[in-house]
């Protein structure tokens, strides 16, 4: 059992608990082999019982993660490693930062003012600009008043990188759902995090402030956070907190830099979104250099009026999709066999071709049997997607493109029917309305990351008024 003034490590010398939870402990400890005594702060992870696996693979990410990052407002990391003593304890050490956390001022009483609200939202959007514009962009995940430090030198920091996820996924790669309730946007529970998400937990958290209430415990109307009518708000900061909180991922901001961009004129947030942001695509496409995966038989082709991607039938690869394409197959011969024998039969039909519809909007089934083109060039976009000889065409307005995201799309309320897809954005001129343009259903995380890549850039490079 850890206790007060024990040497750990042979060198860190515990000083006071900041806090703890299951199978983990949080000190501040001294350094002893430091010339000055340094105080760092020492988080410990105790494997065993209700740790498993999972957990400390997350633990010495956070370790690897923090390795890498050279922020002026982000903790630095000192050292890591493991004890024996009775319980195997894993250490990681990091730079302590002495103030105190937002939450804990909350609970202190202090009251945020907008200019306190509007210089956490610039320092820590500064924050996510570094932690996004990495290469690989790295998502904090968990933003929120206990983890942002008010330092004594009046700055704020962003702490506790253990949620954090890089977007450099890989074929097979799975993802642990993290994040706190009412800070995570809907997104993030779905099991994909995009820079977007940590832009809202940002907005919920400076909500949070102002309120003093948490924002789960506010009231939300189709999923938004009602705080309007217990504030007295510039109307200003108050658009651009409702526009960093929406749920709907091609109504929020973004990017860092776009959402700093509006802060600072904040009085025209409601029309910041109207028309085409070429800025915008800078700031999505933040790996301007991303591979061609590995064995893809996609083919992308740019022009300098066009660019065409071109999304071949991936044909079966593995048991699963086997299965799945035999039982859509034998849910047609049983439709045409009731429909030849049972004429008469209208309602058994319509049924059939419901649970037969829904088998070929897997995404995991329509990528076997559906080739796909998307053409863009300077005034239209052209999705062509070819079912079985069907052809199906989509067109759109380029200039009305707002964003370009990889989002989860569900095909029925069944979790097992949901896939990823690329999602083309766009906002319609002289209306208040958007418009979602899907393809891609099916494909790796690592080609989906590629192709949305690849379009971000080529509208981030050429004008197209």
């Amino acid at each position: 059992m850890l206790e007060k003034s024990q040497v750990i490590s042979d060198r860190y010398q515990l000083i006071a608990k900041l806090g703890r939870n299951a199978g983990r402990q949080t000190w501040l400890a001294t350094d002893l082999n430091s010339e000055e005594k340094e105080q760092v702060v020492v988080k410990l992870l105790a494997f065993g019982g209700d740790v498993q696996w999972e957990d400390l693979k997350l633990f010495e990410r956070e370790a690897q993660i923090l390795k890498q990052l050279n922020h002026p407002r982000i903790p630095k990391y000192k050292d890591y490693f493991s004890i024996d003593d009775r319980t195997l304890w894993f250490g990681l050490v990091q730079q302590y930062i002495p103030g105190l956390s937002l939450k804990q001022l909350l609970d202190r009483g202090k009251r945020f003012t907008e200019a306190d609200i509007e210089n956490i939202a610039r320092e820590i959007l500064e924050i996510l600009l570094y932690l996004h514009g990495l290469n690989p962009p790295l998502l904090h995940r968990d933003i929120k008043p206990s983890n942002l430090i008010w330092g004594e030198d009046e700055q704020i920091y962003l702490v506790d990188f253990g949620a954090v996820q890089d977007r450099a996924a890989t074929e097979g790669a799975t993802f642990t759902v993290v994040g706190t309730y009412g800070y995570a946007p809907i997104e993030q529970f779905g099991g994909r995090a995009v820079p977007a998400s940590d832009l809202y937990a940002l907005g919920a958290t400076l909500i949070h402030l102002l309120t003093r209430t948490p924002p789960a415990d506010l009231p939300n109307r189709e999923l938004t956070i009602q705080f309007r009518e217990r504030l007295s708000l510039n109307s200003g900061l108050a658009n651009w907190l409702e526009k960093i909180t929406t749920p709907a991922l091609e109504k929020r901001f973004s990017s860092a830099r776009q959402a700093l961009k509006a802060l600072q004129d904040k009085d025209k947030v409601d029309n910041f979104t109207a028309d085409f942001d070429k800025y915008n695509f800078q700031e999505q496409n933040i790996n301007s250099i991303i591979n061609r995966p590995i064995n893809t038989k996609i083919k992308i082709h740019r022009y300098s009026k066009f660019l065409e991607i071109v999304i071949p039938r991936r044909g079966i690869t593995n048991l699963t999709q086997f299965v799945n394409l035999s039982s859509a197959v034998l849910g047609l011969g049983v439709l045409s066999l009731v429909f030849f024998l049972l004429p008469g039969s209208f309602w058994l039909i319509i049924i059939l071709l419901i649970v037969f519809s829904s088998k070929i909007n897997n995404g995991n089934i329509r990528g076997i049997i559906t080739s796909t083109t998307v053409s863009i060039n300077h005034q239209d976009f052209i999705i062509a997607t070819n079912l079985l000889g069907l052809k199906h065409v989509k067109t759109g307005s380029t200039n009305e493109i707002q964003d370009v995201s990889i989002n989860y799309v569900s095909y029925s309320s069944q979790k097992k029917m949901a896939t990823e897809a690329i999602v083309i954005n766009t906002k319609l001129r002289h209306q208040n309305q958007f418009k979602r343009y899907l393809f891609g259903q099916g494909l790796t995380e690592e080609e989906l990351i590629w192709i949305a890549n690849e379009i971000r850039s080529w509208l981030a490079s050429h004008d197209r008024d």
